[in-house]
């Protein structure tokens, strides 16, 4: 894991997180910053940049995140959300670990940005 990487450094307990869910693959938690009324992400704990960094044999953490996700969105009353991954900053990404930011609570427009 890359010291200087935010979200390695919460997975490893460095920077306190509001931990939504946990295992030995995946860690969820609030947005410090949420975009609506209900806003988490979800991160696996390896360390893979962004989604175009994904290796072959990373594509079950893809199923892993999105799945997970749509799960907690729904225990948290959000059945109806949005899913987002973003790549490279030009795409809004500021956090240079994989995540995905699963976001609901009220109507969302599009397109988004």
């Amino acid at each position: 894991m890359p010291e200087d990487c935010l979200f390695c450094k919460i997975i490893k307990g460095e920077i306190p997180a509001q931990k939504l869910y946990e295992d030995d693959q995946l860690l969820a938690f609030w947005d410090i910053a949420p975009q609506a009324p209900k806003h988490f992400l979800v991160i696996p704990k390896k360390h893979v940049s962004g989604p175009g960094d994904l290796a072959p044999g990373d594509d079950s953490i893809i199923g892993a995140l999105v799945r997970k996700g749509a799960q907690l969105g729904a225990e948290q009353g959000i059945t109806d959300c949005r899913l987002v991954m973003n790549n490279g900053a030009e795409a809004g990404q500021t956090v240079f670990h994989l995540h995905m930011h699963v976001l609901g609570g009220r109507a969302l427009a599009w397109p988004p940005g």
